[in-house]
């Protein structure tokens, strides 16, 4: 089935099917850099899959370099102070005697511990729409699609940990480490206020091992299900002793080590590790060395760890098929890369969005947007205008809205509906094809024709689709034929046929008229007299047309 024919959930009766093996793709390339050509497509096809959206000015910015250093740069997070989460709601419901009750609206709640369930609830509330807010401002880099990443591969759920505090440093900790240390990563997780919270390891002791997160760190964050012969279920108990004693203290949100709580005996591993035996410690660093003697033992399974995470990073960024040629030409060479760089992150990265296969067409528009992805992209490639950052509150409440749109197309941030991340990212065969449903679907096309149509009023601010001033941006958006293959260029990373183009042009445009004129006629009237309200509104309602059209085909979803 082709991918518009799933999109529009039906089968096509008339299209060619490649005749080949279950699996097999058909690209053969790999890690060698590319060197072909570097247009507009191109850019924009590293842009949309290493940021959200690819708005115009970002794609002529990367233009003007060289393919190694567009990756580059993108891959180039800036160090400098980010704007903190702020209190955007009142103290209804919120105890006078909770550390929230005092701080004033619109000033940062990160800095006192609350206590209080309603207050924390409206807190990640906030996170959320803050999150959204750093999505749409993002500066030119891989960050926050790579926090994502990272928030999907080391899920936690806000409605498990429910402490505002907790969201706010685990996403910092994704940041600080999302091009840096793999391993090191996977140690600061391990302590991490929200994971400890949410897989239980701040209840675990000498007394009841709980082997929730000794589980999924093996399982999901580090090891993963694909290897046979693999850890036990005793290897798992084990794991669960070692990391005995390391607790939360919920007045003041930090974290500590109890000496008195922790598995003092040595602790030993299948044959899968080696028959590796952890010592028993008793002092006051038992927990800290034992870590770390846990995390060298899992890491010395390299080729397990290194194959496990280049493939999650592979589905992510390229596709989520792997088969045999993908495999040995891409997945192997990144592992091995990943492991002779002692699990640097970066250089993984850098080597996979500089190569052929990255740059191979049959990767273009190979995945279906995610929700954040359709709803911020969308924003950003459009320019749609956003409050001022000076006015806190209209800017909040659109980017609350924008959250909730995605949350209706089953992406909540900082709310994966599992340990294991969306089921986007690991359910096999669906993968990214499960967020397309007859439920999602129009609600898709209907936040598109929202911001198109009415636009969302804030405060006294409307947010909406200027679809004249996007054309303006444009090369020649007097030229009906231009306008369209340089409109669809921006927004579609797989072609339609000419005739499509034509048929749109003629309908849209010309409004059923022959001639090309009708609509360079038309808009250089418009520019002629931009005050002439008569030809804004002709060209306005025509352009309107054009891009919701755009929008609600199947090959917008596609990325």
């Amino acid at each position: 089935m082709d991918r518009r024919a799933f999109l529009s959930l039906t089968r096509k009766t008339d299209v060619p099917e490649l005749h080949l093996a279950e699996g097999v793709r058909g690209i053969l390339s790999g890690l060698t850099p590319y060197s072909g050509p570097w247009t507009n497509a191109e850019v924009a096809h590293l842009l949309k899959r290493t940021m959200f959206g690819a708005a115009k000015a970002d794609i002529d910015y990367f233009r003007s370099m060289s393919t190694s250093q567009a990756v580059d740069a993108l891959l180039n997070i800036s160090a400098a102070a980010q704007p903190l989460p702020l209190k955007d709601y009142d103290n209804d419901d919120i105890p006078a005697d909770d550390g929230d009750f005092p701080v004033p609206m619109w000033s940062t709640w990160i800095n006192t511990v609350s206590k209080d369930g309603n207050a924390n609830a409206k807190r990640m509330q906030s996170l959320k729409s803050w999150w959204i807010g750093q999505m749409v401002n993002q500066d030119r880099t891989i960050t926050e699609k790579l926090i994502l990443f990272w928030h999907n591969h080391f899920a936690t759920e806000s409605n498990e940990y429910n402490r505002g505090r907790f969201g706010y440093t685990h996403y910092l900790l994704l940041r600080q480490f999302a091009l840096g240390n793999f391993k090191q990563f996977t140690r600061a997780i391990t302590l991490d206020k929200a994971m400890l919270r949410y897989l239980n390891g701040y209840l675990n002791s000498a007394g009841a091992p709980d082997e929730n997160y000794a589980r999924e760190l093996q399982e999901l964050f580090t090891l993963g299900k694909e290897n046979n012969p693999n850890y036990t279920e005793p290897d798992v108990f084990s794991a669960a002793r070692v990391l005995t004693g390391w607790q939360i203290n919920f007045d003041t949100e930090v974290v500590t080590f109890n000496i008195n709580r922790h598995d003092k005996n040595n602790k030993v591993f299948s044959s899968f590790f080696g028959g590796t035996t952890i010592a028993g410690r008793a002092d006051a660093s038992a927990g800290d060395t034992e870590l770390d003697d846990l995390l060298n033992m899992i890491f010395a399974k390299n080729i397990e760890v290194s194959e496990f995470i280049v493939r999650k990073i592979y589905r992510w960024f390229c596709y989520y098929t792997i088969d045999t040629d993908t495999e040995t030409n891409v997945i192997k060479p990144l592992a091995q890369l990943f492991r002779d760089g002692n699990w640097e992150i970066k250089p993984v990265l850098s080597a996979l969005f500089k190569s052929e296969h990255f740059f191979d067409v049959l990767n273009y528009g190979a995945l279906i947007k995610s929700p954040i992805d359709s709803v911020v992209g969308m924003c950003r490639e459009f320019n749609v205008q956003f409050p001022l950052a000076s006015n806190n509150e209209q800017s909040y409440l659109c980017w609350s809205m924008m959250r909730n749109f995605a949350y209706v197309m089953q992406q909540n941030l900082f709310d994966p509906p599992g340990v294991s991340g969306w089921p986007a990212y690991y359910q096999a065969p669906q993968f990214h094809e499960m967020w397309i449903n007859s439920d999602t679907l129009p609600k898709r096309t209907g936040f598109f024709d929202f911001l198109t149509y009415n636009g969302f009023t804030a405060g006294g601010f409307t947010m909406i689709l200027d679809p004249v001033a996007f054309a303006k941006s444009l090369p020649s958006p007097g030229d009906p034929n231009a306008l369209i293959n340089d409109s669809l260029t921006m927004m579609y990373r797989v072609p339609i046929s000419d005739q499509s183009k034509q048929t749109i042009k003629k309908q849209i445009l010309l409004t059923n008229q022959d001639q090309d004129y009708y609509w360079t006629n038309a808009w250089n009237s418009y520019v002629g007299n931009p005050a002439d309200t008569t030809a804004y509104e002709t060209v306005y309602n025509r352009l309107r047309s054009l891009y919701r059209y755009l929008m609600n085909l199947a090959e917008y979803q596609l990325v």
